[in-house]
C-alpha cells in the first residue's frame, strides 16, 4: 500500500467523510456530507469476512444520503482484528530471534497473577512455541557498547531454520538493543535481502524501550498480527476501489488519534482498542459542546461494556495495555492476564456485558450474564438467525423495552416469540416467571456495568457522583439511567447517534503519531541538556514525517512527555512536560506533577525519594475539523413515523408492568417530560424509568435528570 501525500492533504480539506466501526454484532457507519448532514447505518457484522459488512454499510449510507461513491474524500475505520486474533489465537506463525539466554522470557513473563489464590487461572500461552524461539550469541551492554559481535553465519543458520519451520513472520528482539540497534538492523537486512516474503518486526522499530519481557512480548504480538492486518487493509482498500471509492483510508489508534492505513499495517499493535477509543474521543467532543468538563463515557454494545473518564475536557491515556486477556478491567495494579503492549491508549475499563451477552444458570444455581456472547452469528434468539440461547437482548424484548417491529427503522425485525422461549429456558430452571428472570438478568448486568465505571473513577481516586454519565452504544441507553442510579449519579446524557457513536467519534479524531526513545537518567539538573537534545531530534523527525503526508511542519502540534519513577521502582508514570525549553523550571514542574500523579494513582507518594527517567515521548498531531453535534438520520428521509404510542414495559416489582409512552426524540423539547418513558430511535432505545425526567438539548442529546 502506497501513500499519496496530495490525496491525504486533500482529504483533510472537506468533502464527504465516512466513519466505520466494526463491533461484535454490528458494523456502524456514520456519513457526513458537504453541508454537515449526518447519515447513519447499522448492518450485521460479517465475521467470516469483515470487509463485506463494511462495504455493505457504506453502500447503504451513500444511498441514504443520495451520494455517489466518488464523492467520498475520507474514510476512518476501526476494527477488532488485532484483539480477535490474540484472543482466538488465529495470528501468523511467528519465529523469534533473541539473545543467548533469553529464549524463555515469553514463558516466564513478569511473574504476576491478575487474581491471587485463583487455582483455575492459567497464563496465556506464548504466541511463539519454544521450537520457534531461537538464540544468537551476541551481547550489548547497558551503555550500548558491543561486547560480543554478531556472527552473520550463525544468523543465517537461525533464519533458515525458522523458515524451514514455516515461519510467516519473524520477530527480532535482542538484549539492550534500544541502547544500540546495530545487531537488530543487521539481522533485519539479512532477512529482507534473502527472504522478502517474510514479515519482519524489529523491537527497535516496534517499541525501542528497555525491559526485556515487555519489549519481546510487544514485538511478538506485532509480528503475530502484521500479516492479518496488512492483508485485511489491502483487501478493504481494493473493495473500496471496486465500489468506486478512491478516498484515503485512515485507521483509528488506541490512543484516540488516527493514522494512515499504510502506517497501521506496519505497526498494528497501535490499533488494538481503536473502536472504544473513538467513542471516548467523540464523548469528549460532545461534552465540550454541552459545556460539561467532567464526565464518564459509558459505551455499551453487543458484546462488551466500556467506561472511560474525561476530566477538564481531556481523557486520560495509559502507556501500557494487555491484549488477548479476554474481558478485562483496566488497572495499573492488575496485570498478567494477557500480552503486554506499551503503546499509548486511552485508559478504558472493559467487561463482558452487552446486548448479546448470554444469560444462563451456573453450577451453583445462580443467574449469570456474560461474558460469553452470541455475537453477530448466530446472534440473540430474537434475531431469528439460528441463535437459541437467551441473551440480554431477548430480555429487553421480554421486558417490553424494545419494539420488535421498529429496530433499525423497521429494517430489522425481532421475533418476540423466540425471545420469550429462550428466556423461558432459564426461568424454568429457576422456578421464576419469564419477566422476573429477564428483569433479574437486567439488574445483574447493571451491577456488572457499574464495576467498569468504578474501575475508572473510584479506583482512580475519583468520586463518580461528581460526574455526568454520557451514554452511547447500541444498548447503552437501555441501561444508562439504572447504572447511574446504582452509582449515585444524578445526570445522564444520551449522546446523539448513540447506537453508532464510535463511528461518529472517528470524525472527531486528529491525525497523530507517537515517538518514544529510551532514556535512562536520574532526574536532576545534569540530565537537562541531554533531554533537550533528544527531544529536539524527535521533534525534527516528527515534523519531517508530516511533510511526507503533504502537511506543513508548522501545522504539527507537539506534546512532550517523560516516563518517571522513583529510583529502584519497577514501573513508571508518564508525565506531561511543560511548554518551553528544558531548564530547571522543567525539573521542578516534572517533580511536582509526578508526586501528585503518584498520589492520585496509588494513594501515596514519597516526596523525599529521588526520581529517575526511563523514556522520553512526543505526540505529533495534525488538527482536523470536527463534525457538528447533531442527530443524524438512519434513513434517506427522516420520516419520524414512530408517533406517540404506548407499550407495556416492566420496571421491577415496585411498579410491575406500566403502560408506557413511546416517543421519538423529535417529540421531546427543552421542557422536561417525566418517566416512565421509552424513546425509540433508529439505532437505540432510551429507557427512562419512573422518577426521572428527560428533555432534548441542543444537538440532539437527551438530558435525563434522576430525582
Amino acid at each position: 500500500m502506497e501513500e499519496n501525500p496530495a490525496v491525504l492533504n486533500d482529504a483533510m480539506s472537506g468533502g464527504v467523510k465516512i466513519g466505520v466501526d466494526i463491533g461484535g454484532t454490528f458494523v456502524d457507519v456514520v456519513l457526513i456530507d458537504q453541508e454537515g448532514g449526518i447519515f447513519t447505518r447499522k448492518v450485521l457484522s460479517t465475521p467470516h469476512d469483515y470487509s463485506e459488512g463494511v462495504i455493505e454499510g457504506v453502500r447503504q449510507a451513500l444511498d441514504d444520503a443520495g451520494l455517489e461513491p466518488g464523492s467520498v474524500r475520507e474514510i476512518v475505520h476501526g476494527t477488532t482484528i488485532v484483539t480477535n486474533a490474540c484472543i482466538e489465537l488465529t495470528g501468523a506463525r511467528v519465529g523469534l530471534i533473541t539473545t543467548m539466554g533469553f529464549r524463555d522470557v515469553l514463558e516466564i513473563t513478569r511473574g504476576r497473577m491478575p487474581r491471587l489464590y485463583d487455582l483455575t487461572w492459567n497464563k496465556p500461552p506464548p504466541l511463539v512455541p519454544r521450537q520457534m524461539r531461537l538464540e544468537v550469541n551476541e551481547r550489548t551492554d547497558k551503555n550500548g557498547d558491543i561486547i560480543t559481535p554478531l556472527d552473520m553465519a550463525e544468523v543465517a543458520g537461525v533464519v533458515e531454520k525458522l523458515v524451514g519451520f514455516g515461519a510467516e513472520s519473524i520477530a527480532v528482539c535482542l538484549y539492550n538493543s534500544p541502547k544500540n540497534p546495530q545487531h537488530e538492523q543487521e539481522i533485519g537486512k539479512y532477512i529482507a535481502r534473502n527472504h522478502p516474503e517474510i514479515r519482519l518486526s524489529l523491537s527497535t522499530n516496534v517499541m525501542p524501550l528497555m525491559k526485556e519481557y515487555e519489549r519481546t512480548c510487544e514485538t511478538v504480538v506485532n509480528a503475530y498480527v502484521v500479516p492479518l492486518v496488512s492483508d485485511y487493509l489491502r483487501k478493504l482498500k481494493h473493495c473500496f476501489l471496486e465500489a468506486g471509492i478512491k478516498a484515503p483510508l485512515f485507521v483509528m489508534q488506541s490512543s484516540g488519534g488516527m493514522i494512515t492505513a499504510e502506517a497501521s499495517a506496519g505497526k498494528p499493535i497501535e490499533i488494538v482498542e481503536c473502536g472504544p477509543a473513538a467513542g471516548v474521543v467523540g464523548a469528549a467532543h460532545i461534552a465540550d459542546a454541552l459545556g460539561i468538563s467532567d464526565m464518564i463515557a459509558f459505551d455499551l454494545g453487543g458484546t462488551t461494556c466500556k467506561a472511560a473518564i474525561v476530566e477538564n475536557g481531556r481523557y486520560t491515556r495509559s502507556t501500557e495495555y494487555e491484549v488477548g486477556a479476554g474481558i478485562h478491567m483496566a488497572s495499573r495494579l492488575r496485570k498478567g492476564k494477557g500480552y503486554v503492549l506499551r503503546v499509548p491508549s486511552i485508559d478504558i475499563a472493559e467487561i463482558g456485558a452487552g446486548g448479546g451477552s448470554i444469560v444462563a444458570v451456573n453450577n451453583g444455581g445462580l443467574l449469570t450474564v456474560g461474558p460469553r456472547s452470541a455475537g453477530a452469528s448466530p446472534g440473540p434468539a430474537c434475531y431469528d438467525k439460528g441463535g437459541t440461547e437467551p441473551t440480554l437482548t431477548d430480555c429487553y424484548v421480554t421486558l417490553g423495552y424494545l419494539n420488535p417491529d421498529y429496530l433499525l427503522g423497521k429494517d430489522f425485525k425481532l421475533n418476540s416469540g423466540k425471545a420469550l422461549a429462550a428466556v423461558g429456558m432459564v426461568s424454568d430452571k429457576l422456578g421464576m416467571t419469564q419477566v422476573e428472570t429477564a428483569y433479574g438478568a437486567y439488574r445483574i448486568a447493571n451491577s456488572n456495568m457499574a464495576r467498569a465505571i468504578h474501575a475508572v473513577s473510584s479506583e482512580r481516586g475519583r468520586d463518580p457522583r461528581k460526574f455526568v454519565l454520557l451514554v452511547f452504544g447500541g444498548a447503552g441507553a437501555l441501561h444508562g439511567v439504572e447504572v447511574a442510579k446504582d452509582l449515585g449519579i444524578k445526570q445522564v446524557v444520551i449522546a446523539p447517534n448513540g447506537g453508532v457513536f464510535c463511528a461518529y467519534g472517528m470524525h472527531c479524531a486528529d491525525i497523530e503519531s507517537y515517538y518514544v526513545k529510551s532514556y535512562t537518567s536520574v532526574l536532576d539538573t545534569a540530565c537537562l541538556s541531554g533531554m533537550d537534545e533528544v527531544f529536539g531530534n524527535m521533534v525534527y523527525d516528527a515534523r519531517n514525517s508530516s511533510k511526507e503526508w503533504g502537511f506543513k511542519a508548522e501545522e504539527v502540534r507537539i506534546e512532550r512527555f517523560v516516563d518517571i519513577r522513583y529510583v529502584r521502582q519497577s514501573s513508571e508514570l508518564t508525565i506531561a512536560l511543560p511548554d518551553g525549553g528544558v531548564d530547571e523550571r522543567t525539573l521542578r514542574v516534572l517533580t511536582e506533577r509526578f508526586h501528585n500523579e503518584h498520589e492520585n494513582t496509588f494513594g501515596h507518594s514519597f516526596p523525599d525519594t529521588p526520581l529517575e527517567i526511563n523514556a522520553l515521548r512526543i505526540t505529533a498531531s495534525i488538527i482536523v475539523e470536527k463534525p457538528p453535534v447533531v442527530a443524524g438520520s438512519g434513513r434517506k428521509k427522516n420520516t419520524n413515523d414512530i408517533g406517540t404510542v404506548f407499550r407495556s414495559a416492566y420496571f421491577g416489582q415496585e411498579y410491575g408492568y406500566v403502560k408506557t409512552r413511546v416517543l421519538s426524540a423529535d417529540h421531546l423539547g427543552e421542557k422536561p417530560v417525566s418517566g416512565p418513558l421509552l424513546v425509540d430511535a433508529y439505532d437505540t432505545t432510551v429507557v427512562v424509568p419512573p422518577g426521572c425526567e428527560v428533555s432534548l438539548s441542543a444537538g440532539g442529546s437527551l438530558l435525563i435528570h434522576i430525582q
